[in-house]
C-alpha cells in the first residue's frame, strides 16, 4: 500500500551532529525550526505520519496554514533574491524516495547523510529519504567541515546528499572509503572539483542530479554522461525543450510524478505551468542521445555586444579553463555594449591571476570579464550556492 504521508520508520536512527536523537516532541508541530538541531529531529519524529502539514524553516510561514493535511512545504534557494514557499504533496518526495531506493538498491547497512542545513530542500530531501525508509540518517548541517568529516568516518555513512560548495570544502586529508553513492545537486561540478570529490570519495558512484525545488529531480547523471551535461531523465521524467532558438537552446519543460502543486508565498515570473508540464525559466538543450545541457536561468541571461550570454555556463566554463574550484560573475550595465561581467573569486587580490583569467578566457573564446575582485571567502546561502545579492554588496555592484 503507497503511504500519502512521511513516515518516521520504526527502524530509523537519526543523528544530529555527532549525537543519537531518541527523543520526542510532545506534539506534532506545523512549523519546524531547524535549530536546534536535536530539537528539529525531535519535531519530525512526532510530526510524520500525522495530519498535521509541516514546513521547516528559519522564520514561521504564515501561509502554512492554507496546506492540505497531506502536503508541506519547503522553500526554493533564493539564489539571487528572497526565497519562495512552496507547497508539494508528501506523496510526490516519496515516489522519489522510493525510485531511488530501487534504483541504487539500498541496503539496510545503508545510512545518509547530509551536509546542508534543514532548511533547504535538498539537505531535508535527504533526511526526510533516510527516515521514511527506515535508514540511518545523519544530520551533519551544524558542524565544522573537519567535524563533518569526523562524523561521516565514525558513522561509516554510505550515501551522500550534497552541493558542489559542500563536498569542495570538506577536506580530502581522510578519505571516505566507505561511501558508495554521491547524490550532488545545486550547481555544476568542474573538473577540480570532480577531482577532489574523487580524492575525497575514491570508491563512490557520483551522480550530478540537475532539478530544483519545484520539481525535484529532473536528470541524473552518471559515468557515462558526457563532460557539460547533467544527465539523462530521471526514471519518469519526460524533458521538452520549448522555443527553441538556431543551437537548439529553448526553454526546459518538465513532466513527472515529483512536480510540485503551488506556491504558498512569492511568485516567480519565469515559473509556468500548461497542463500536467511545468517550467522554471531554465534554458537548455537535449542531444539526439536524450542527454540534457544546461544555458542557465532566465534571470541569469544578459546581453553583451548584441549577444546573448548565460551566466551561470560561462562561470562554470571559466572555472574550468582557469582550473579555480569556484567562479561568481555578476553583471554591471554598460552604456555601449550593454553590460559588462566581473568576475568574484575566492582569495586575496592578485594582479596576476587577474590577468591570467582574462588571457585565459580570450585564448579560450570566452567572454573575458572586465574586472575581476577578490573576497576572503565567498558568501554562501544555507543551500551552498553562492549568495549573489550579498557578494554584489561586498564588491559595490548596485546595477
Amino acid at each position: 500500500m503507497q503511504l500519502s504521508r512521511f513516515q518516521w520508520h520504526p527502524q530509523t536512527q537519526a543523528y544530529a551532529g555527532l549525537a543519537l536523537v531518541e527523543g520526542a516532541s510532545d506534539a506534532p508541530r506545523a512549523h519546524i525550526s531547524p535549530h536546534p538541531l536535536p530539537q528539529a529531529l525531535a519535531d519530525l519524529r512526532t510530526t510524520l505520519g500525522s495530519p498535521t502539514a509541516f514546513c521547516v524553516s528559519d522564520t514561521p510561514q504564515r501561509a502554512i496554514n492554507r496546506l492540505h493535511d497531506t502536503e508541506f512545504a519547503t522553500l526554493t534557494g533564493g539564489t539571487s533574491g528572497q526565497p519562495k514557499v512552496i507547497a508539494r504533496s508528501q506523496l510526490s518526495w516519496i515516489h522519489n524516495f522510493n525510485t531511488n531506493a530501487k534504483q541504487f538498491a539500498y541496503a539496510p547497512s545503508d545510512s545518509i547523510a547530509v551536509l546542508g542545513g534543514l532548511g533547504h530542500s535538498l539537505a531535508l530531501y535527504g533526511l526526510l529519504e533516510g527516515v521514511h525508509l527506515g535508514m540511518k540518517t545523519h544530520a551533519l548541517g551544524t558542524l565544522s567541515r573537519p567535524r563533518q568529516l569526523d562524523a561521516l568516518t565514525r558513522h561509516e555513512c554510505t550515501i551522500l546528499y550534497a552541493t558542489p560548495s559542500q563536498l569542495r570544502l570538506l577536506p580530502a586529508s581522510r578519505p571516505l572509503q566507505q561511501v558508495r553513492l554521491i547524490f550532488c545537486g545545486g550547481g555544476a561540478l568542474n573538473t577540480a572539483v570532480r577531482a577532489h570529490i574523487a580524492q575525497l570519495c575514491p570508491n563512490a558512484s557520483l551522480h550530478v542530479f540537475y532539478g530544483a525545488a519545484e520539481t525535484s529531480f529532473v536528470t541524473l547523471g552518471d559515468v557515462q554522461t558526457p563532460d557539460g551535461s547533467v544527465g539523462r531523465p530521471y526514471p519518469q521524467v519526460e524533458v521538452d525543450i520549448r522555443n527553441q532558438d538556431h543551437t537548439g537552446t529553448g526553454t526546459i519543460w518538465v513532466r513527472s510524478p515529483y512536480l510540485f502543486d503551488r506556491y504558498l508565498q512569492g511568485e516567480s515570473p519565469h515559473t509556468h505551468r500548461d497542463g500536467d508540464w511545468v517550467t522554471v525559466g531554465e534554458q537548455g538543450w537535449l542531444d539526439p542521445k536524450g542527454y540534457l545541457f544546461l544555458r542557465g536561468r532566465a534571470g541569469r541571461i544578459v546581453n553583451i555586444a548584441d549577444e546573448t550570454i548565460y551566466l551561470d555556463q560561462l562561470e562554470t566554463q571559466i572555472a574550468e579553463v582557469c582550473g579555480l574550484p569556484l567562479c561568481v560573475l555578476l553583471p554591471r550595465r554598460d552604456a555601449l555594449r550593454g553590460h559588462s561581467l566581473i568576475a568574484v573569486l575566492e582569495g586575496p587580490p592578485d594582479d596576476t591571476r587577474h590577468a591570467s583569467i582574462v588571457t585565459q578566457c580570450r585564448h579560450n573564446n570566452l567572454h573575458a570579464p572586465r574586472e575581476v575582485a577578490f573576497l576572503d571567502l565567498l558568501p554562501l546561502l544555507p543551500s551552498g550556492k553562492p549568495d549573489l545579492q550579498r557578494i554584489a554588496q561586498l564588491i559595490g555592484n548596485t546595477s
